[in-house]
């Protein structure tokens, strides 16, 4: 083993820097899978436990000289995500899906208020983009619905459990237990060992990716959606609460893809028009084998750069694939965007994630 470094074992297998100074814990072998002909690289760690590492900006302010220097962040930097197996405990995970649980048992959403969640951007407009209940969601707890659920009427045609899709976008500040976990001790530790001073969550979603029927996500950057000035200021938090496979719709990435900024924005659109939102720009069509899977274990995190293209593919499983993510943007010298659909409000502004 290395002086600066905990690699995995497995030969021909890329893993993240870690320093010696940092104690973690290897769960497992790094690992090797061909998907088609093309080799995929996985990553497997659990969290930070103890020590110290000096810290570093994260995002797009840092130098190619302090990335040289510091091993532990070459490979995020390299691949724009990052995995952390077991961030959080078993017993963490389940208190947050009981609370889902209660807060769908008192879910009352008006069938006009009723939303069918897609990320599709001739759906998304019509659904998302044409709704006041979406564009308003920022500093609230609101519901977001699977594809084919409701009949015309907006009445639901399966159990209402079932149908949910994501629930957003204010759980970190309005609900208990995701503003513990959100704020916890060891969320701020990374942040402030990430080198992130003025750290803000912007917002916040419980995904549910339900059996048989969990919609498709395609191909994104996250900065599409939360942009920033300068770019590279947006991190995403993403908690598997289940284990999260390849046949259950766990999320997919193309390494390196944070380093080419962003074509594609979605903006609020001009009094009088149609929908409430619009894109500006388009995607570039991506090789579907340029993507890699990154399988993870429940409790695992996934960091996610504001501009790393991931996607996540249809559950055909009988499972679901439970996750809570939340995103945060560096305030210190950056501007958000006023023409972003996600603004602060009066009520919410942007919480600071140190407390």
């Amino acid at each position: 083993m290395g002086q600066n470094s905990l690699r995995g074992s497995s030969a021909g297998c890329a893993t993240a820097w870690l320093p010696s100074a940092c104690f973690y814990h290897m769960l497992g072998q790094g690992s090797r899978e061909e998907v088609g002909s093309q080799p995929c690289r996985a990553w497997w760690y659990c969290g930070l436990l103890v020590g110290s590492w000096e810290p570093l900006p994260l995002m797009a302010f840092v130098s190619q000289h302090q990335i040289q220097k510091s091993p532990h962040l070459f490979q995020f930097h390299e691949d724009g995500f990052l995995v952390l197996e077991h961030f959080f405990t078993a017993e963490e995970c389940d208190s947050m899906r009981n609370q889902i649980q209660r807060i769908i048992e008192e879910m009352e959403v008006p069938p006009h208020c009723r939303t069918e969640f897609s990320t599709k951007e001739k759906e998304q407009l019509q659904a998302q983009g044409s709704s006041d209940y979406f564009l308003t969601s920022g500093d609230k707890i609101r519901f977001f619905f699977e594809k084919g659920v409701l009949d015309e009427r907006g009445n639901f045609l399966i159990p209402k459990e079932k149908s949910v899709s994501k629930i957003g976008h204010a759980l970190h500040a309005y609900d208990p237990v995701f503003k513990q976990v959100t704020h916890s001790s060891k969320v701020q530790e990374l942040g402030r060992k990430l080198g992130l001073e003025r750290p803000v969550v912007v917002q916040s979603m419980y995904i549910f990716k339900q059996p048989g029927i969990g919609g498709e996500v395609t191909p994104h950057q996250d900065a599409t959606f939360l942009y920033t000035e300068p770019l590279g200021r947006i991190l995403g938090f993403w908690i598997a609460l289940e284990d999260a496979t390849q046949e259950n719709g766990c999320l997919w990435f193309i390494p390196g893809s944070h380093t080419r900024g962003i074509t594609r924005r979605m903006v609020r659109a001009a009094s009088g028009s149609s929908t409430c939102v619009e894109f500006v720009g388009s995607d570039p069509a991506y090789d579907d084998n340029q993507f890699i899977p990154l399988p993870i274990s429940k409790g695992g995190l996934i960091l996610i750069h504001g501009e790393v293209v991931h996607k996540s593919e249809l559950n055909s499983s009988e499972s679901s694939r439970h996750a809570f993510t939340f995103h945060v943007m560096e305030a210190k010298d950056t501007s958000w965007s006023k023409e972003n659909w996600l603004q602060p409000t009066p009520e919410l502004p942007f919480p600071s994630l140190y407390t």
